[in-house]
């Protein structure tokens, strides 16, 4: 049996669960999420928790086990706590703007000739702190949020000689040693 998927999912207070053929639905204070999982798998939604079994023993279905478990976990922790990334962007002219819902890199501002623009997916939001060069990237949706944060870290990625560029919170950069001058 998977360690993980044979856990229990506690239900908080606030929290309803409900189960239509293959897709769950999660309805908390922050929002509600939609999942739909393989037709292998059993869940069984309780009062206070929600339980996953598998049908075979194979090493597909036991993966699949504690795969389901942990995405119905997320979901219950993104409509209850909701998940934030932070980025931080290092480089001396290197800044970002707000406007609207979009996140703006001006021309010239993360090292690129042209303007940069990152629209968020729905549910996602971004804030960026001018001052520090701070920004967070926020939602309910665990996967989502993820993966907006990688798209931004991506336009530039921190290089190994100096550290520029845009990185999360608390990430070491390894560096390199740069030429020595003979």
């Amino acid at each position: 049996m998977s360690r993980i998927g044979k856990k229990p999912v506690v239900i908080p207070k606030g929290v309803k669960v409900k189960l239509s053929g293959h897709e769950l639905t999660v309805e908390g204070p922050k929002g509600t999420l939609v999942k739909e999982f393989h037709p292998d798998i059993t869940i069984n939604v309780g009062d206070e928790k929600v339980t996953i079994t598998r049908s075979s023993d194979l090493g597909y279905y036991r993966s699949l086990h504690g795969l389901t478990r942990a995405l119905i976990n997320n979901m219950v922790i993104g409509v209850t706590e909701g998940y934030t990334k932070k980025l931080e962007i290092v480089g001396i002219q290197f800044r970002a703007e707000i406007k609207g819902k979009y996140l703006f890199f001006p021309p010239k501002a993360i090292g690129y000739s042209h303007a940069v623009l990152v629209k968020p997916p729905d549910g996602v939001l971004v804030e960026y702190e001018a001052k520090k060069k701070i920004i967070t990237v926020s939602g309910i949706d665990k996967e989502l949020v993820g993966l907006t944060a990688d798209k931004i870290r991506s336009i530039r990625k921190p290089e190994p000689y100096k550290g520029k560029g845009i990185k999360y919170v608390g990430e070491y950069i390894r560096r390199k040693a740069g030429k020595t001058a003979a």
